[in-house]
């Protein structure tokens, strides 16, 4: 049977695949139940595409970057799974009490020290065959048959329906959130689909960093980050925030952002924060809690939880 399922008459075979860019998932408001819908724990990680073929291994970042010489161990983990593939997942590092920390992760990329697992939920083409023609919950019942038991790369459950009780459970424990995935949902790389949801505990976006202030008083380096989001290409601004940084990370994240400095405003038109701006080539991005939105697209209560080095300012 399950040799059957590798091979499905209707599948189309085709040649190992070139560089892939993964599927990603819409932003949602709020939880729900549906049994038109699966429901996965939203790991916060790094999007890790990995591949074998033959003996080869490979781990690709979203943004095609190599991961082969960060994530050695699962690497060669992958050498364990029988047959060729490629599969999609997220390589997340483990706290002290098993929940996953981002910045622990961020440690790891410096330090290389760390409990670092591979989760993996989907399987896009294996042993010649293309399966992303196949409903996503198709998909992973091929992966976890295909997964043998290892310490690092772990297949990643999901409930049906019970989209609610899942989230419940995310915000209890600390996690970012829940994706929400249509149960018939093929899979689309380098695409933002309305198939897949992601859910988060806390109200949050990614924001491009678009220029600083000057500090204030005690405070050294920077006084606040000015805040953007690409909207149809078109640079809109959304506020600043000047909290959630020690002294030790605000001063590695301005010895960051200087390097983008520019003379001219990257918006069409400049916001008039109340502080002279240093204003900057709108590449680096960040993640930021508020508390809402108001109106006119300005956020309250913004904290910048971290940067993301990982993500592009148009995604």
């Amino acid at each position: 049977m399950a040799e059957k399922k590798q091979n499905p008459n209707d599948l189309l075979k085709v040649p190992f695949p070139g560089n892939i860019k993964p599927m990603l998932a819409t932003l949602a408001d709020k939880p729900f139940n549906s049994k038109e819908w699966i429901f996965e724990i939203k790991w916060d990680g790094y999007r890790v595409i990995s591949k074998k073929r033959k003996n080869s291994t490979a781990l690709n970042s979203r943004n095609l970057t190599s991961f082969d010489a960060l994530f050695p161990s699962i690497k060669r983990s992958l050498k364990y799974i029988k047959g060729d593939f490629v599969i999609d997942g997220e390589a997340v590092a483990l706290d002290e009490t098993g929940r996953p920390n981002f910045q622990q992760i961020q440690n790891y990329r410096k330090t290389g020290h760390g409990n670092v697992i591979y989760y993996v939920f989907d399987l896009l083409w294996l042993n010649g065959y293309n399966t992303e023609v196949l409903p996503v919950t198709e998909r992973k019942e091929l992966l976890k048959e295909l997964l043998p038991e290892t310490d690092n790369i772990i297949y990643c459950e999901h409930t049906v329906n019970n989209g609610i009780s899942l989230f419940k459970e995310a915000k209890k424990l600390k996690i970012e959130g829940i994706i929400a995935k249509k149960s018939d949902s093929l899979y689309y790389e380098n695409t933002r689909s309305q198939n897949w949801l992601k859910i988060k505990t806390d109200q949050a976006l990614e924001a491009v960093i678009c220029g600083f202030t000057e500090p204030r008083g005690s405070r050294k380096y920077f006084g606040a980050l000015i805040l953007g989001v690409f909207n149809k290409g078109k640079l809109t601004y959304i506020g600043h925030t000047g909290t959630g940084f020690n002294h030790l990370n605000q001063k590695s994240v301005f010895n960051l952002i200087k390097k983008y400095a520019v003379k001219n405003s990257p918006f069409d038109k400049a916001p008039k924060p109340n502080a002279p701006v240093t204003w900057m080539k709108p590449e680096l991005v960040c993640e930021v809690k508020f508390s809402h939105m108001t109106n006119d697209g300005i956020l309250r209560h913004p904290v910048c939880m971290r940067l993301r080095d990982d993500k592009k300012a148009e995604e």
